[in-house]
């Protein structure tokens, strides 16, 4: 597609709760889609509900879109825009597409299941638009305030040709007349939504496929308010490593990934590529995910989230990692000699203050028989005689295959433990010069001594 500068996405969270990897993959998308096509991605933050909203969480949504390099191009909270909500129900009231309502919820679920008991679709019946004007007065006079709906036509099919889910058809009859407006006077997200899509010339709303409904309905609200509705893309929804849907994926979010030292490149691999059928691939830059990205691409399925996955794919972007990327996050006296040692073996960046422990010590050695002790004491005393300029390692393992009779494992794993406490770890050829040869002598004496 050509790039175009009048597209327009936009991420609408509730600041209710922090953000979950599901919220997060649809931000993603919104700012990808935006930034291939040279558009703009706004962050729009849905807190009508101001019971529910608190002002940590806009901040926490703020800071792990920054943290994800989802840096928006606007931002707009719709408890700033009632007055444009306001007018817009006042002109729809004018015209008869709202209506008050007074049923219970206990009323309208006993509704339901009578409908459903008698294998009808569970529809609001619109039992509300026989009332009169006596009727709402009695209601004010006892005190009882209505809630609005959204009066679809049902004389009017509903489609759209949706860019994941391709053409979608809805019989509007087989819709309930969605609630708009509560009867403490606040907004349900449906009307407000569609009203700053307009206003805010939103051409691309990319979402989950659990919206689709929303979607039909919102279409005529778009019709009413006398503007053409935007594209429609309904991604399907994430699932666990299990493939089902889990209640885990809604407690995931950037707090989890941060704790397990994971970057945001990663995540940001994963989540783009996932439930597509491109390969998820352990890059360095977003931009060829950017570039590559196409809705043609997407599947039906469920995309399926797996933390193990996410931890491999970290571990190998871990060690594509150039020292000056990580430099900032690094104990102070790593230089760049020492991540390119460490590199190979980290999972996490975060990991690389204790293997790097294994050259600063101080280390804690196994206990050694006697006879790993004795050739500990002829490996301190080579150590003394060779050319540490050069390549240490190899120059003391070579004289010590020489001058014993161990090799293989009996040769490296006891040299290996005396100098860095650890079975196993980087390789040594590039640790022991970052160890130098003060420290080797003195460990490999310490531990010949036992």
């Amino acid at each position: 597609m050509t790039p175009n500068s009048d597209t327009v996405t936009r991420f609408a969270p509730s600041p209710t709760g922090n953000l979950h990897v599901g919220n997060i993959r649809t931000a993603l998308h919104n700012w990808m889609y935006a930034r291939k096509h040279g558009g703009r991605f706004l962050l729009r933050l849905d807190d009508t509900d101001q019971a529910r909203s608190e002002e940590a969480f806009v901040t926490a949504i703020r800071h792990d879109l920054g943290w994800l390099g989802l840096t928006p191009d606007g931002e707009a909270r719709q408890s700033e825009r009632s007055h444009l909500y306001e007018a817009h129900f006042e002109a729809l009231k004018q015209v008869g597409r709202v209506y008050r309502c007074y049923e219970t919820p206990e009323e309208l679920d006993l509704r339901r299941k009578v409908l459903l008991g008698r294998g009808l679709p569970p529809v609001y019946e619109r039992g509300a638009l026989a009332l009169g004007e006596d009727d709402h007065a009695a209601h004010a006079a006892a005190g009882r305030a209505p809630h609005w709906r959204f009066k679809l036509d049902h004389d009017a099919p509903i489609a759209w040709d949706d860019l994941i889910r391709g053409s979608q058809h809805f019989d509007p009859q087989l819709l309930s007349d969605p609630v708009i407006r509560r009867a403490d006077g606040s907004w349900l997200y449906m009307l407000p939504s569609a009203i700053d899509d307009i206003d805010m010339r939103v051409t691309h709303v990319v979402r989950g496929e659990d919206h689709v409904s929303n979607t039909a309905a919102q279409i005529q609200m778009f019709e009413a308010l006398g503007a053409a509705p935007p594209a429609f893309a309904h991604e399907a929804l994430l699932v666990g490593s299990e493939g089902k849907l889990s209640k885990r994926l809604g407690s995931l979010g950037a707090d989890h990934f941060r704790e397990l030292g994971i970057e945001p490149i990663a995540l940001v691999a994963l989540l783009a590529r996932i439930g597509t059928s491109e390969p998820v691939l352990p890059v360095s830059d977003v931009a060829p995910l950017i570039e590559s990205f196409d809705f043609a691409n997407f599947g039906r399925a469920p995309a399926r989230f797996d933390d193990d996955e996410l931890k491999l794919l970290n571990q190998k972007i871990v060690h594509g990692l150039d020292y000056d990327a990580v430099a900032a996050r690094l104990p102070v006296d790593i230089g760049a000699a020492g991540w390119e040692a460490i590199r190979p073996n980290l999972h996490t960046v975060h990991e690389a203050a204790d293997i790097w422990s294994c050259v600063t010590g101080p280390i804690a050695a196994p206990p050694f028989d006697d006879d790993t002790r004795a050739y500990l004491a002829t490996a301190a005393e080579q150590a003394a005689s060779i050319d540490w300029a050069g390549d240490p390692w190899h120059a003391l393992t070579g004289a010590l295959k020489e001058s014993t009779d161990r090799k293989g494992k009996m040769l490296f794993l006891p040299l290996r433990q005396a100098l860095t406490g650890r079975d196993s770890g980087p390789d040594m050829a590039a640790l022991l010069p970052l160890i130098g040869s003060a420290r080797a002598l003195e460990r490999l004496r310490a531990a010949a001594q036992g």
